[in-house]
């Protein structure tokens, strides 16, 4: 049978399930992703199937753009989706999580992979590096809710914006680990900081704001005839997503960033209007798509390519840990007298979910630098993110409920204070 042929019939029934699935597994506890990875694991399983799934390290180069292209699709609808204005205050919780709880956990990641592996600090931090930032294509299910659809409380607004932003600010420590294994000196620490740190987080921030603010002119200012968003159609937001991309890289900027901050950009721009669901309905369309594509094939690397053989009883240990331990209690830290309810802090530190973006982080750096046991890598990475898969993802829609309950009744409460009578205070 023509191997083409039966490529061209799995991608029908990929597309056909990622319309239908979402609604059926809507009422239960199990997530797109979860089936996604079933179903490559089961279907490179049986014996004599077309082809061969090659290992990631044996196509690094496939596996780094395609993981790339997903996250700059995620990031896109991620910032379309978030309502709320740019405030330094009102997104307090966020510069917590980035600026206290990703470096936290970059540090023990780190720490821990030299402990349970014995590995050099250049190969240690890029493991933690890749792991430490929230991805924004698999978390979608703690994400806000769709431009306009008033889906946004603190807890789903802090991990939405905490996805869009950390998988480009965690770049400069994979860069770092890059660095560390070319030339461990003073110089190279000082080019790291003002090239790396400095330049490119500049320049993806700067472009990323000047291409949000003229395309949303474009899209809202001009005459009426002319206004793109006359056009009424959702591509556009592919074309928006490669055009920021593409500056940014050219620019040596970091593109992730430029491509959220282009959204919010572009969002504050007629914050009202219709044309943003298109867009962002269009987005998320495309990245269901892509992202259960690339979970069929993580899982069938999983059967098909031996991911796991590599797997230590260290890496298991150290991945656990990383789950259950470090991220959370992090998460914990750096929200430390921010006056929330607790179980909305619990929520926030626990669901760090590991993906796409690691993926990419791994493939990307690895074949820049001389790091050691890169199989070794791909397998903790992947079973992590297996684990991330099947845990956030049972345990997202009854947690979700469950907050939004205690916060209908914490509303209700302090809706019943408010209004009710005060006593009449008689003198004695």
């Amino acid at each position: 049978m023509d191997s083409y042929i039966v490529v061209l019939t799995g991608f029908g029934v990929v597309v056909l399930l990622t319309a239908w699935l979402p609604m059926v597994l809507k009422e239960l506890p199990l997530t797109l992703p979860i089936f996604c990875v079933a179903l490559g694991a089961a279907v490179f399983a049986i014996p004599k199937v077309p082809g061969i799934m090659p290992h990631p390290g044996e196509r690094i180069e496939v596996v780094e753009r395609l993981s790339e292209f997903v996250v700059i699709i995620a990031l896109l609808g991620a910032g379309l989706k978030i309502d709320r204005p740019f405030d330094w205050r009102r997104w307090r919780v966020t510069w917590r999580l980035l600026g206290i709880a990703m470096p936290l956990t970059i540090a023990a990641f780190t720490i821990l992979g030299r402990a349970l592996f014995g590995i050099g600090i250049a190969t240690a931090l890029l493991l933690a590096a890749s792991l430490a930032p929230t991805d924004p294509v698999l978390a979608s299910d703690v994400e806000v809710g769709p431009p306009g659809s008033g889906e946004e409380d603190e807890v789903r607004f802090s991990l939405t914006s905490e996805a869009g932003l950390n998988d480009g600010l965690a770049f400069p420590f994979v860069l770092l680990a890059i660095f560390l294994t070319q030339e461990a000196s003073l110089r190279s620490f000082t080019i790291w900081v003002a090239y790396a740190v400095i330049w490119k987080t500049i320049a993806g921030i700067g472009i990323g704001l000047l291409a949000g603010r003229g395309l949303g002119w474009l899209t809202f200012h001009l005459p009426n005839r002319a206004r793109l968003s006359r056009t009424g159609v959702g591509f556009v937001a592919l074309g928006i997503t490669c055009l920021v991309y593409g500056l940014c890289e050219m620019a040596h900027g970091y593109g992730f960033i430029g491509v959220f901050v282009a959204a919010l950009a572009l969002r504050s721009t007629q914050r009202e209007h219709d044309y943003h669901r298109r867009l962002h309905d269009f987005a998320e369309e495309l990245e269901r798509l892509l992202m259960m594509m690339l979970l069929v094939l993580f899982g069938g690397a999983i059967t098909g390519a031996h991911l796991f053989d590599t797997l230590t009883l260290p890496a298991v240990l150290f991945a656990l840990t990383a789950i259950f331990l470090v991220r959370p209690l992090s998460g914990l830290v750096s929200l430390i007298g921010i006056k929330r309810p607790m179980d909305e802090k619990l929520t926030i530190s626990f669901f760090g979910i590991r993906g796409i973006g690691s993926v990419y982080y791994l493939a990307y750096a690895l074949p820049k630098g001389a790091f050691e046991a890169p199989n070794l890598l791909w397998s903790t990475t992947g079973f992590i993110i297996l684990v991330s898969i099947l845990l956030h993802g049972v345990t997202v829609t009854p947690t979700m409920r469950h907050l939004d309950r205690r916060r209908q009744i914490r509303d209700r409460r302090g809706k019943t204070s408010t209004t009710r009578p005060r006593e009449a205070v008689h003198p004695s």
